[in-house]
């Protein structure tokens, strides 16, 4: 015998469920505590949502303002060029921008590039941190392709060019190659978070080493490095947890930018 059809359930009920449904979404990704009163709101985590633990050392990546070789896109390596007058402005407002978390900030660290040293140096006016020069920081070595632009070098040595888009253990003549990069940034990371463990850094640098710093705490590949855009004064940001996660919280980012 079939049985009776479910009687219906009353609107109000109907009504209920769609609030309960509403605050359910609203909810979700929030952590709640079991022992919270019923009245008052979850907290949201503070830590990473993959569960590590520990308080994170933050190093805050910032590429050096505009030179003379970068308004011509040139191959700018080991050479020491200076900021030009927009590469002053841009390390302005990089300034501006971090010296509204000043009380967090514990040290800067920078390229020994000039470049480098004058965009940290206006970071550290703003934010009375110290500023320290670490060698390891510095930018690949593009050896004779130097102050050339991209097609001047594909031009001198268009096979070897080639190869080292594509590879990252080919060097440039007499410069240095994407691997060695890595391992040399590798071992500046590790320095860097052993000396300045669960504070916040500013790593002021090249467009190179920050993108060796962001593929590794991405776990990406190589090719990674062919990718990825970096502009002049644009800032990033990794999260190192004691427990060996990382977290990249922020890529790029150039709202600090001088208008115009």
């Amino acid at each position: 015998m079939p049985g009776l059809p479910a009687r219906p359930r009353p609107h109000r009920d109907l009504r209920a469920q769609g609030r309960r449904t509403r605050r359910d979404r609203a909810l979700r990704g929030v952590r709640r505590d079991p022992g919270a009163h019923p009245g008052v709101r979850p907290v949201t985590a503070s830590g990473s949502w993959t569960g590590q633990k520990g308080d994170p050392t933050r190093l805050l990546l910032l590429r050096h303002g505009q030179t003379e070789l970068s308004v011509d896109r040139r191959y700018s390596g080991h050479g020491d060029p200076e900021l030009t007058a927009l590469g002053h402005a841009q390390a302005a407002g990089a300034a501006v921008r971090l010296g509204r978390i000043a009380h967090e900030i514990g040290v800067i660290v920078s390229s020994p590039l000039r470049r480098a040293r004058q965009t940290a140096a206006t970071v550290a006016e703003a934010t009375n941190a110290p500023l320290e020069v670490r060698e390891g920081l510095i930018e690949t070595d593009f050896g004779a392709w130097e102050g050339l632009t991209f097609g001047e070098a594909k031009l001198r040595d268009p096979e070897l060019h080639a190869l080292w888009l594509g590879n990252q253990d080919v060097s440039p003549p007499g410069g240095e190659s994407f691997a060695e990069v890595a391992a040399r940034i590798a071992a500046e990371r590790d320095a860097i978070l052993a000396a300045y463990a669960g504070t916040t850094v500013v790593v002021v640098s090249h467009v190179t080493p920050i993108k060796m710093l962001l593929r590794d705490a991405l776990g990406a590949g190589p090719e990674i490095l062919y990718r990825m855009h970096l502009d002049l004064a644009g800032l990033s940001e990794v999260a190192y947890y004691p427990d060996g996660g990382t977290s990249v919280r922020l890529v790029n980012d150039t709202s600090h930018h001088p208008a115009g």
